[in-house]
């Protein structure tokens, strides 16, 4: 059976203590849930940024990868996502933001963003192909982001590794296995959700509504929808 491990990428936490305390909870969580998982933790330089972590296939030392952003918590069991990795070499989610042209300056048309901050990965040639050339976008594509708020203020983020992703997922003609939002919960956004939550992706404490619903939803019970605060 290939090897199965967790991967986190994380910059600055050792000059910031809310970025360690936020890595301690996703770890935590892993462990409770998957105790038989081992953890690998690849520090970037002081300075880096998100575009940095496309080069994550360089770093995990495992056949199948489960890689978590640092503001993750496992709430369940995730053999499936492994499972799918090895079957179709890499499991994700679509974005909360799901058009990847929202980076005008590097993409147009009806291109499919996925979340970077839950993948399920295996190291076929196929899918180090994707990675390899993902990190490649990551670094040269212009992934400037406009944003606007809610009060009608415009700003822009400077660079975000999902364009470079996107971009090399439609290059290759790659076909993820694309699992439901549960897998990547985004509560800021996603605010209703059928059947158990698998991860919740945000900085956010976690809801008790979140917790009772999850062991209302184990076999036998019949699964429900709940809408979160």
């Amino acid at each position: 059976m290939p090897s199965r491990g967790v991967l986190y990428v994380v910059w600055d936490r050792f000059f910031n203590p809310a970025m360690q305390a936020t890595l301690d909870r996703s770890i935590a969580s892993v462990k409770q849930l998957h105790p038989e998982l081992p953890v690998k933790i690849h520090d970037l330089p002081k300075g880096a940024s998100l575009v940095d972590k496309a080069g994550m296939m360089e770093w995990t030392p495992f056949d199948t990868t489960l890689f978590l952003d640092a503001d993750t918590v496992v709430l369940d069991r995730l053999d499936f996502g492994f499972e799918m990795a090895e079957r179709h070499h890499l499991a994700c989610c679509i974005c909360e933001a799901p058009y990847a042209r929202r980076y005008p300056h590097a993409v147009s048309g009806d291109l499919i963003e996925y979340n970077t901050g839950v993948l399920f990965f295996d190291r076929a040639p196929l899918t180090r192909e994707l990675f390899a050339r993902w990190a490649e976008l990551a670094r040269t594509a212009d992934s400037r982001l406009p944003i606007r708020f809610v009060n009608g203020q415009l700003d822009e983020m400077p660079c975000n590794d999902q364009c470079g992703f996107a971009m090399a997922v439609h290059e290759l003609a790659f076909n993820p296995f694309v699992l439901p939002l549960n897998w990547n919960l985004r509560a800021q956004w996603q605010k209703v959700v059928y059947g158990p939550i698998k991860v919740w992706h945000s900085y956010e404490p976690i809801p008790p509504i979140v917790g009772q619903f999850n062991a209302a939803m184990q076999p036998p019970n019949i699964m429900n929808f709940v809408r979160l605060p």
